[in-house]
């Protein structure tokens, strides 16, 4: 009977009945082995030999039978983007973004980054004259052209390997990649919408006893926003307590594809490595992790049939040639709104009022009824983004304000930051989400209210938010080729192995960090919230 719930999944996805929508089909590659010891040494026992038997006959690469044509990326890529480059300013002033910031609002210009060192701006070639003209004399040489084949990297971040499942190498080396490894060829490339719902499915079907497929409401256009729910099995838990939960959610920006692959890697190898890891045991027995790998699934989809670059939902505005809401400024906390308020057409456009956009409202009410129902405790929040590889804790609408539990923020915050370099070598920076976008003041003039980040904290008393900023630090941007899915994945898996260890209680510090006071116990740390102020 054990083996009935993977035989039936199997039968279903050997009979191709799931319909992949035009423009963004490609043909399914398995799921990551979570360790290269399992290509190396197969685990002897039969239900582990079934399980990976069923994953490599229905993704593998030459195996299975439900191979789907592919329509490659949209034909529109080029007419849109073949005039357009993106362009980093170098800052020495905090005025100087506030320049940068208004001249992009009055130009609308898709700004793609801003820290305390540079800012990154798309825009049209023939744009650029007017938005020097526009900017003090410091800034109109103090800029370098980041990307010049917009298109190119466009194209190089949609599958091109439809009948392998394989990842297009681009000049790059894979050493980062198990390539012996089944599993890892789900991770070679982004997969669409689609795919994922049904990869998705698929773990919970086969690991019914701590994963479970859910959803946490509907996006505008009528999609599930799916989610997987892993913890210990209901009956090993006390229902008269609230279950002490951690929400990870990817893939609110739509173009930043490598937060919600990452998510997948991360609830993969959770899935994967229960009841075979000790720490990864101990992470879903003590909480339950609900990981949402998009947020924005309207978004994501217009992502890969019509606009690779797409950011906010799919919802009408005010201004009927202006589509859509940013998700992460739309939330009751500190809504700036009147920001964006005139201008929808703004990549931060916050909506008329507070949750105005729908996916970010869903999540709220989803999370409210289950703390005030009692099944769960938030604890933690972790918000993945792309890209400039940041570590950032609240607040982020104001710097003038400091969290009740910044000490115990920060130090969090620098454990995982070392984890992330201890196994990759990649420098995460870590400030305070003000400090991150230069809003202090508000100097770039821009909102940063409304964050996700700020209102679990705040509101919904999360001990533990963070918002991390993924790879890389521009030289691709939002197209961030497929071959840093499985390394990045890797980071953050570790990072969250970090998290656990340290709501535990253990200390994670090390030689290269600062001393600061062990947490203990986390009620304690609950109790320390003074929101009445």
């Amino acid at each position: 009977m054990r083996f009935l719930p993977v035989l039936l999944v199997f039968l279903t996805f050997l009979s191709c009945s799931f319909a992949v929508p035009a423009g963004s089909s490609i043909t399914p590659s398995p799921p990551l082995q979570p360790a290269s010891r399992r290509a190396q040494s197969p685990d002897p026992r039969p239900w582990t030999r079934l399980r990976d038997w069923v994953i490599e006959s229905v993704w593998g690469t030459g195996h299975s039978q439900c191979h789907h044509k592919y329509a490659g990326p949209p034909s529109t890529v080029r007419d849109r983007y073949e005039t357009d480059v993106v362009l980093r300013f170098h800052l020495r002033h905090p005025d100087e973004a506030a320049a940068l910031a208004s001249a992009s609002q009055m130009l609308v210009l898709d700004i793609w980054a801003i820290t305390s060192e540079f800012v990154d701006i798309r825009l049209a070639e023939d744009m650029i004259p007017s938005l020097l003209a526009m900017l003090p004399v410091s800034l109109r040489t103090a800029h370098t052209p980041l990307m010049d084949d917009l298109v190119d990297k466009i194209h190089a971040t949609y599958p091109n390997r439809p009948n392998t499942g394989l990842g297009h190498d681009h000049g790059f080396s894979h050493g980062d990649r198990e390539s012996s490894a089944v599993g890892d060829v789900f991770f070679h490339n982004y997969q669409p919408l689609s795919v994922i719902v049904q990869w998705m499915r698929l773990m919970a079907s086969m690991f019914p006893s701590h994963a479970r497929f859910t959803s946490i409401g509907l996006s505008y256009e009528g999609r599930q926003i799916p989610a997987l729910r892993i913890g210990a099995a209901q009956s090993q838990l006390d229902p008269s307590q609230p279950r002490k939960t951690i929400l990870m959610s990817g893939g609110v920006h739509a173009r930043e594809w490598i937060s919600t692959s990452t998510i997948l890697y991360v609830a993969y190898n959770l899935i994967t490595e229960y009841g075979e890891s000790s720490a990864v045991t101990r992470l879903l027995n003590e909480y339950d992790w609900v990981l949402i790998p998009t947020l924005n699934p309207d978004g994501y989809v217009h992502s890969w049939e019509v606009d690779r670059l797409w950011r906010k939902n799919r919802q009408p505005t005010g201004l009927s040639v202006c589509t859509g809401v940013d998700l992460d400024r739309a939330w009751d906390f500190e809504w700036d709104g009147e920001s964006t308020r005139s201008n929808p057409c703004s990549e931060n456009y916050a909506g008329a009022e507070p949750f105005d956009a729908v996916e970010s409202r869903q999540l709220a009410h989803w999370a409210l009824n289950e703390t005030e129902s009692g099944r769960a405790d938030i604890v933690g929040f972790l918000d993945l983004h792309s890209y400039s590889q940041q570590i950032l804790y609240p607040y982020s609408y104001s710097c003038e304000k400091s969290p009740p539990t910044l000490e115990s923020l920060e130090e969090l915050a620098l454990g995982l930051a070392k984890a992330i370099r201890q196994i990759s070598r990649e420098a995460y920076d870590v400030t305070s989400a003000c400090e991150g976008i230069l809003s202090s003041g508000g100097a770039t003039k821009m909102t940063s209210g409304g964050s996700a980040l700020d209102w679990f904290y705040h509101k919904l008393h999360a001990t533990y938010s963070y918002q991390i900023k993924l790879r890389d630090r521009g030289i691709y941007g939002f197209l961030l080729p497929s071959e840093h899915i499985l390394p990045t994945g890797k980071e953050i898996f570790h990072a969250v192995l970090t998290f656990g260890r340290f709501v535990w209680g253990e200390d994670i510090r090390g030689s290269d960090s600062p001393v600061l006071t062990p947490v203990g116990d986390q009620r304690p740390l609950a109790d320390a919230f003074d929101f009445t102020s």
